[in-house]
């Protein structure tokens, strides 16, 4: 049966791909995409997720608005590398699906328990922002989440900051509250999904698909793959955020690790900081299963497979 997951994204480029992965897959069914203030801000973000639901024909699935800010901390937006837009190096259509009326936080809230008991998996892709008000809210959530599959964090790097990969880095303190929460996560951070590069090759591979679709996504890794050079000094941009997907489609995708997992609040320097503790050096038991290694051609056909069934 297909996986039900809540998909809690800021498109962003990456939580493009990580819509159209988690569409055109059949081993997940989308319950529902709610949005956070992240790669730009919430108004932004929330129309780029209604427009990329519209090309790629994701109908029936509510799509909400969250957190317009962090909890604590001013916004910090990524324009450097998605533009202006969020979504910028491509013509996006104006958005025809709706959106729903209801708080992302409530429609999180509403459908985990609406569900069975380990139904749901929740996918966020941005700051965690969303899912700790939720918890906060009702914990009762906790127990009815099969598990968290998220994209942020880092166990060597950052690049925010040198410590402090941009999700947990612009909104720390709802990082703590989803890592201390007591449920199955798993960290899918910089040193894994800097193994899923837009090389030319698969640039090529998804503008020979040829469809609308295809198309635009191959204009918007281009824009992608321009900033994280210029940015980020990098030849070829990591596409983060469909990682997190392909973990639920297929975990033998990537292997894991086992690890006590913290997240710093309060330094000067490391704050955002994804504290990774694989040998016991604090004596805390494990609370995080820590992405490591990707299968980097499966991965990529994955991706390849869900636009070419949109398109058919």
């Amino acid at each position: 049966m297909a996986r039900r997951i809540i998909l809690d994204c800021d498109p962003g480029h990456d939580d493009a791909f990580a819509l159209v992965l988690a569409h055109g897959s059949p081993e997940i069914e989308l319950a529902a995409v709610t949005t956070v203030a992240g790669n730009q801000t919430l108004a932004k973000v929330t129309r780029n997720a209604r427009s990329v639901a519209t090309l790629a024909g994701i109908t029936g699935v509510p799509i909400a608005a969250g957190c317009d800010r962090p909890l604590l901390r001013e916004q910090v937006v990524a324009g450097q590398i998605h533009g202006e837009s969020g979504l910028d190096g491509a013509a996006l259509p104006e958005p025809t699906v709706p959106l729903d009326p209801r708080h992302g936080v409530d429609v999180i809230i509403e459908t985990v328990l609406a569900a069975e008991p380990g139904e749901i998996t929740l996918v966020p892709t941005g700051p965690l922002t969303n899912i700790a008000v939720a918890l906060r809210r009702e914990p009762r959530i906790v127990p009815m989440v099969r598990e968290v599959v998220l994209m942020g964090g880092a166990y060597t790097r950052g690049n925010i900051t040198p410590a402090a990969e941009f999700n947990i880095g612009v909104d720390p303190e709802a990082a703590a509250i989803v890592f201390g929460a007591g449920w199955p996560v798993t960290m899918v951070g910089l040193d894994l999904t800097h193994q899923a590069l837009a090389t030319p090759d698969v640039l090529e591979r998804i503008g020979a698909v040829g469809t609308p679709l295809a198309l635009v996504l191959r204009d918007l890794l281009v824009f992608f793959r321009d900033t994280y050079r210029n940015d980020q000094g990098m030849p070829a941009p990591p596409v983060h955020d469909p990682c997190a997907v392909a973990r639920v489609i297929a975990p033998e995708i990537m292997a894991v690790r086992e690890a006590f997992v913290a997240v710093e609040t309060q330094g000067r320097w490391t704050s955002g900081m994804t504290v990774t503790d694989f040998g016991n050096a604090y004596g805390q038991r494990p609370n995080t299963l820590v992405a490591t290694t990707l299968d980097v051609p499966r991965f990529w056909d994955l991706v390849l497979d869900a636009i070419t069934r949109i398109s058919a």
